[in-house]
Formats: C-alpha cells, sequence, structure tokens
C-alpha cells in the first residue's frame, strides 16, 4: 500500500518542530515556495493555535531568522 504524500504545510511543520528549527530559506528550499508564501504559512500556524518563537542569532547574517515550534495547539500551561 503507497504511503500518503506528505502536504507542504506538513513538511514545513516537521521543519519547525524540529529542535534546531528552520530559517524562511530552508522552508522555501522544501516547498517550492516563494519567501511571502512562506511566511503566509507561518502566519497561518499562529492563527490555528501553534506557538512559533522567532530566534536572530547573535552575528548571523546569512539566513536570517530561525523559526521553531514551541507549543502545539490547545497545549496548557
Amino acid at each position: 500500500m503507497p504511503r500518503p504524500r506528505q502536504t507542504k504545510s506538513e513538511t514545513v511543520r516537521s521543519l519547525l518542530a524540529r529542535p534546531q528549527g528552520a530559517n524562511l530559506e530552508a522552508i522555501c528550499k522544501a516547498t517550492g515556495w516563494q519567501p511571502h508564501s512562506a511566511r503566509a504559512a507561518l502566519s497561518g500556524f499562529r492563527k490555528t493555535g501553534y506557538t512559533i518563537e522567532r530566534e536572530t542569532p547573535q552575528g548571523r547574517k546569512a539566513g536570517g531568522s530561525i523559526y521553531r515550534i514551541t507549543a502545539m495547539p490547545g497545549a496548557t500551561e
């Protein structure tokens, strides 16, 4: 039985769920999206209840900010 295809949103979610997170360039490369579409996907995750942390490493010019999921929808603190 063939494995179901992974959607681009699921690909982005799995990148963001990694401990090291993902930068915008990695998201664009994995999905084939333009940067504005990748940023819109991040906003969509936030609207559905994900907490996404944005980190700008010191002294890092290439690659920009790192994004990672820190809380899933419905998670209680």
